[in-house]
């Protein structure tokens, strides 16, 4: 029996990776922490994860593909531009060997900060 690895922070997950893998993932990180200032990292799912006030976004990496996971509504609000990517539900594939779409990535990114907010905000104003 194959014995789980578990990850204890971004940079842990990013060091498995071979050194070009390292390089997509560590652009990427950048990528969503600068859309995401104020968003916290953290591991869930055994995935890099970002969250403010609740979960933005994750990835992960595989074998050919770098995974991207912004929830389906942030593949739904960029139908037409994602068409090109192999994705499901909340899921968007991007192949190792194209360049990964940062200016969409962080567009996305932004706009599930702007959707997390503003749910906290009528979350909040359903208490008061």
């Amino acid at each position: 029996m194959k014995e789980k690895i578990t990850y204890g922070s971004i940079d842990e997950y990013i060091a498995a990776f071979t050194p070009e893998v390292q390089d997509i993932l560590q652009t990427l990180r950048k990528v969503i922490q600068e859309s995401a200032p104020d968003a916290k990292e953290k591991i869930s799912y055994q995935m890099p994860t970002f969250e403010l006030h609740g979960n933005l976004v994750h990835f992960a990496a595989f074998k050919k593909h770098i995974g991207f996971y912004p929830a389906p509504s942030g593949i739904d609000a960029f139908k037409e531009e994602v068409k090109e990517y192999h994705k499901s539900k909340g899921t968007l594939q991007f192949p190792l060997d194209k360049p990964l779409p940062y200016d969409l990535i962080s567009r996305i990114v932004k706009y599930r900060v702007a959707s997390n907010i503003e749910k906290a905000e009528a979350k909040l104003k359903k208490k008061s």
